[in-house]
């Protein structure tokens, strides 16, 4: 069956979403959209390490993602304003990374491949750490899971329940540079952070409890990597970007239909938003 590589992508973009998702609602939560995007930019100088240092691709771009996340989480306390901040490492990371790819001699570098996502030429050692990496993220969620929610909630009431949020940070950091690294070859590093927040926001119109919108968010990141998946299948587009139009598309209509929703009957505030 994983001789198809129709059905190796298919796992490949089912893996990545399973990850993507549930982190995703936490970046939502916690209004960190360009510091998911500042990460997934950093993924390229993490491809040119790999390559000169003949290592693995997963490994240089989750160190680099990694540090870059940490580095991000330890000057915003150090007088930078956070936008600021992000705007400059983020673009900087990827220019720096570019210009460093294009030093590597002797290699064939396909760019657009790294950028946008190559989902069709996933293999079978591609399908073991994607879904490798989906596992971990979800176990270190799933452990952390009411430590979290209460340092998103309020920092404060976190401190009082003797919880840190700075190590809470730091495994959403961790988390956040595992799925970039496992994201890479299916959607690319500038459409990783697409990824994470647009199924996340697509499933907050219907979502009443933090695990709602967690289960929500899943069934339309795999909806928009399978459907994505298909249809550039079908109308030869690229397949990266065709899973993010897709995504887009079905957050426009849960947008419209929750406005529906709430116009009828209004709901009440919830405390995860």
């Amino acid at each position: 069956m994983l001789d198809d590589f129709l059905v190796r992508a298919a796992l490949g973009g089912t893996g990545v979403a399973l990850a993507a998702a549930p982190l995703g609602c936490f970046v939502v939560w916690r209004r960190m959209a360009y510091f998911g995007d500042a990460t997934a930019h950093a993924a390229i100088l993490g491809v040119a390490l790999s390559l000169v240092l003949s290592t693995s691709l997963f490994a240089g771009v989750l160190t680099v993602s990694l540090l870059m996340a940490v580095a991000v989480s330890w000057l915003s306390g150090r007088g930078y304003a956070m936008d600021t901040l992000l705007g400059v490492m983020a673009h900087s990371a990827l220019a720096f990374g570019l210009v460093a790819v294009s030093f590597v001699a002797g290699v064939r570098i396909d760019l657009m491949g790294y950028l946008v996502g190559d989902i069709l030429a996933v293999g079978r050692a591609d399908l073991a750490i994607i879904w490798g990496g989906a596992l971990l993220v979800l176990a270190l969620l799933g452990s952390r899971w009411s430590a979290l929610l209460t340092a998103t909630l309020s920092p404060d009431l976190a401190h009082a329940g003797g919880i840190d949020p700075r190590r809470e940070q730091l495994v959403l950091t961790l988390c956040l540079a595992m799925v970039v690294a496992v994201a890479i070859k299916v959607v690319g590093v500038l459409l990783i952070a697409a990824l994470l927040i647009i199924p996340a926001a697509a499933a907050r119109p219907f979502s009443r409890t933090p695990e709602r919108m967690v289960l929500i968010a899943t069934a339309i990141g795999v909806l928009s990597a399978n459907g994505g998946l298909a249809a550039a299948y079908r109308f030869d587009t690229p397949t990266g970007p065709t899973i993010v139009c897709l995504a887009t598309l079905l957050f426009l209509a849960a947008s419209l239909i929750g406005r529906r929703l709430e116009s009828i009957a209004p709901r009440p505030a919830r405390p995860h938003e």
